[in-house]
């Protein structure tokens, strides 16, 4: 169903932000609404983890085979209690949050809004649309211990390497990353080989990335790094504080989950 909310925000999508300088109260007004979206994510998903944070294409249906095993795997990985994050649309996005909520897990959506609107898909507990791409990726990188990256695009493939130069230039440590699909990601793999032999990028600056040819494999491969990492998590774990006002879906989702 359409939210006539976010019909209305698209209508309003700033398609000039980076088309060079404008007026200071311009580029002020643009500022302003960038640390808006910030504090909201920051204030909505403050709770939500660990998360694990599937990328992939939104062009994938439920029948085919990448969309079903990106299904499955979220279901092996909310089961143990984590949060499954996405990028809260269809395809890829919606086998994995719909995996999430098939097993009771917290299923958790940071949308986008685009000029021929990326629609949210109906299997999130926690959503989110923002207007600007980069706050949208760095909150799906802050949340999340661990990308799965299935087959996909353009925007795929910017997601992964910006993850894996956050990773490599130590920005982000102990994070690994499984490419699901051997056959798909093979030209990848093998330009990167070339970047190794060339050495415009070391061979041990990769070792946080995993492939994966079968749900079976990517279990075995995020098994003991998800424990690790989990337990890491819930160190670090915070609580509602009411002079923060922080609200009544937060507190809810910070409890009731396998310790």
């Amino acid at each position: 169903m359409s939210d006539p909310i976010e019909n209305e925000r698209s209508r309003h999508i700033d398609l000039r932000f980076l088309a060079g300088p404008r007026t200071r109260w311009t580029e002020l007004r643009s500022a302003l609404g960038i640390f808006k979206e910030f504090i909201h994510g920051f204030r909505k998903l403050h709770f939500v983890g660990p998360c694990v944070t599937f990328f992939g294409s939104a062009r994938f249906t439920e029948d085919h085979p990448y969309y079903k095993a990106a299904h499955e795997l979220a279901q092996r990985v909310g089961r143990v209690g984590f949060t499954i994050m996405t990028g809260g649309g269809p395809g890829i996005m919606e086998a994995a949050n719909r995996g999430a909520r098939d097993v009771g897990a917290r299923s958790v959506g940071c949308n986008i809004v685009l000029p021929h609107e990326q629609y949210a898909n109906p299997y999130l507990d926690v959503s989110l649309t923002f207007e600007r791409f980069f706050v949208r990726k760095v909150l799906l990188l802050k949340y999340s211990i661990c990308f799965v990256v299935m087959p996909g695009g353009a925007g795929t493939l910017d997601e992964l390497f910006e993850t894996v130069t956050l990773i490599q230039t130590g920005k982000v440590k102990n994070f690994p990353i499984l490419l699901y699909g051997k056959e798909y990601w093979a030209p990848m793999l093998q330009q990167i080989d070339r970047m190794i032999a060339e050495g415009t990028i070391g061979k041990e600056e990769l070792k946080f990335v995993f492939v994966a040819d079968s749900v079976e494999e990517a279990t075995t491969l995020l098994q003991d790094r998800l424990v690790a990492m989990w337990q890491e998590a819930k160190r670090r774990k915070d609580s509602p504080k009411w002079w923060f006002l922080e609200d009544r879906v937060n507190s809810r989702l910070s409890k009731g989950r396998p310790s």
